[in-house]
C-alpha cells in the first residue's frame, strides 16, 4: 500500500533507492525485554516518512513490519522502504536522532549477523516486494556489493548515472 502516490511519481528521478533490513530478536518480540524497542516503532517509523527523500515503507497490521514473518525464522524481523536516493536515506539512518537513538541500543535487542541491510535500485514508480529485497540480502551474502545489492560502505550509482561517494557506516 503507499502512503503518499505523489511522492512515488517524482520525474526528476529514473529510479529509487530501495533498502531492506533484517534483525533476529535475542528474545520473542513480545518479550517485556523488548519493550522499549517496539515502543520506539510508531515514533521511529513517523520520523522516517516525514524525512525529506522518503517515499514508502513496509507495513504489516500493526502499522509497522513487525508482524510479517517472510523468514522461517519467526524471530527474524524484517523492515523495508523505499527512498529519493543514497543521501536522503543516509541523513535518516545516521543523522536522526530518534533513529540513531535506536540503534545504538540494538544489541540488546538483536542477535549478530553478518548480512543485516541490503540496498538496490529499484525503476521509479515502483514498490520492491518482500521478495526482491530477501534476494538482495541473498545475494549481498553470496558476492559481496555489486550494482544488484550493496551497502552504505560501498554503493553504486543508479543504472546509467555516475558515482556516488561512500556513506560510512557508522552503526557496524
Amino acid at each position: 500500500m503507499i502512503d503518499n502516490p505523489a511522492r512515488i511519481g517524482e520525474k526528476e528521478r529514473m529510479h529509487h533507492l530501495a533498502q531492506i533490513n533484517i534483525a533476529r530478536f535475542r528474545l520473542p518480540s513480545a518479550h517485556p525485554a523488548n519493550a522499549d524497542f517496539m515502543n520506539a516503532l510508531d515514533e521511529v517509523n513517523a520520523v522516517a516518512e516525514a524525512q525529506e527523500g522518503f517515499i514508502w515503507r513496509l507495513k504489516g497490521e500493526g502499522d509497522n513490519a513487525i508482524d510479517l514473518r517472510p523468514y522461517p525464522d519467526p524471530q527474524v524481523a524484517v523492515n523495508m522502504s523505499l527512498w529519493r536516493d543514497l543521501d536522503a536515506l543516509a541523513a535518516f539512518v545516521y543523522r536522526n536522532p530518534a533513529h540513531w537513538a535506536i540503534m545504538r541500543r540494538r544489541r540488546e535487542w538483536f542477535a549478530h549477523m553478518d548480512v543485516y541491510l541490503a540496498l538496490w535500485w529499484v525503476e521509479a514508480g515502483r514498490i520492491p516486494r518482500v521478495e526482491d529485497g530477501k534476494a538482495a540480502i541473498e545475494t549481498l551474502t553470496r558476492l559481496g556489493p555489486t550494482p544488484a545489492a550493496f551497502t552504505f560502505k560501498t554503493p553504486f550509482p543508479p543504472p546509467g548515472e555516475g558515482r556516488v561517494r561512500p556513506v560510512l557506516d557508522a552503526c557496524a
